[in-house]
C-alpha cells in the first residue's frame, strides 16, 4: 500500500473542495476547504523531492491547463492527469509528463459505458498510461458510478464484475468515495473492501480520510492491495494531519 497525493485545480489555484457540492449550474454551491497560496509547481516539486509517485492532478472545470502542465513538468512520470481527458487532448498531458490520464465523463453517454469511445482512448494512449475513474456515490445498497462533476449518475455500479471487466482496458482505477469526499468524517470503509477483495488492477481510494490512523485503517481493510489519497485532512492543505507524517509513514511502505 501506498500514499497517493494530490493536486486539485480550480481557476488555475490549487484548492481542496466538498466534492458534492460540484455543480455545472452554479459556483455559489460548490464548498473549499482550501485554497493554496502555493502553485501547482511548488506541490509538484515537493511531492517529487519526498518520492510520492502516482498522485493526481485534477483539473475541476476550465482554466486550469497552464497549472496542470506546469505541475507535470515538475514531475516528469510522477503524477497521473484527470478532468476533461479526452483522445484529442490526452498526449498534451502525456508529452508534459503524465505518467497517466484519468478519465470517466469521457467514456460514459448518456448514463451508459461507451465501448467505442473507451476503445479510442485506450488506443489513442494505451492501456498502461490509463487510469479509469469510477469514483461512485451510494444508492440502493450499491456503488454506482457518477459522470459529469459527479452529479449524473450512470447505470453501471462498482461490482466484482465490473472491476474485472474494466481492468482489462486499463493500468489502474482511482476511486473517489463521493458522498464523504472533502467532509474528513471518514472513509468508505465498505467500498475499501470491495476494491481489495476484488480490484485485479492497482486501485486508489479518496475521500473522507481525517485522521492519520485512517492510512493503517485503509491497508488493513483492502488488504494492502488499495493505496490511499488524503486531501484536505493534511496540514498542507490547512487540516490537522501532518504531512511529514504521512511521508514517513509511506516510506516504511514501500
Amino acid at each position: 500500500m501506498k500514499f497517493r497525493p494530490c493536486i486539485d485545480l480550480r481557476n488555475g489555484k490549487v484548492v481542496q473542495i466538498v466534492g458534492s457540492t460540484l455543480s455545472d449550474q452554479t459556483q455559489e454551491s460548490l464548498v473549499t476547504n482550501f485554497e493554496s497560496a502555493l502553485t501547482p509547481a511548488q506541490f509538484a516539486r515537493m511531492y517529487r523531492a519526498d518520492q510520492l509517485f502516482g498522485g493526481h492532478v485534477i483539473a475541476l472545470g476550465p482554466g486550469n491547463t497552464n497549472a496542470a502542465l506546469d505541475a507535470l513538468q515538475a514531475f516528469p512520470g510522477g503524477l497521473q492527469m484527470g478532468g476533461g481527458i479526452n483522445p484529442e487532448n490526452a498526449h498534451t498531458f502525456l508529452d508534459a509528463g503524465a505518467s497517466h490520464v484519468i478519465v470517466t465523463s469521457y467514456v460514459f453517454s448518456k448514463g451508459r459505458m461507451d465501448m467505442d469511445k473507451l476503445n479510442a482512448l485506450v488506443n489513442a494512449v494505451g492501456k498502461n498510461r490509463l487510469v479509469l475513474d469510477l469514483s461512485c456515490r451510494k444508492r440502493d445498497g450499491q456503488f454506482w458510478i457518477v459522470t459529469d462533476r459527479w452529479q449524473k449518475f450512470t447505470e453501471m455500479a462498482v461490482t466484482p464484475a465490473t472491476l474485472e471487466n474494466l481492468s482489462i482496458f486499463c493500468d489502474e482505477f482511482l476511486v473517489h468515495g463521493v458522498d464523504v469526499e472533502g467532509k474528513m468524517q471518514g472513509i468508505q470503509e465498505e467500498l475499501v473492501i470491495l476494491l481489495g477483495e476484488h480490484s485485479p488492477i492497482p486501485a486508489t481510494y479518496a475521500g473522507g480520510a481525517g485522521r492519520f490512523s485512517d492510512l493503517e485503517r485503509v491497508k488493513a481493510l483492502g488488504k494492502g492491495r488499495v493505496d490511499l489519497t488524503i486531501g484536505s485532512a493534511l496540514d498542507i492543505f490547512g487540516g490537522t494531519i501532518p504531512y511529514q507524517q504521512v511521508v514517513a509513514w509511506h516510506k516504511v511502505q514501500i
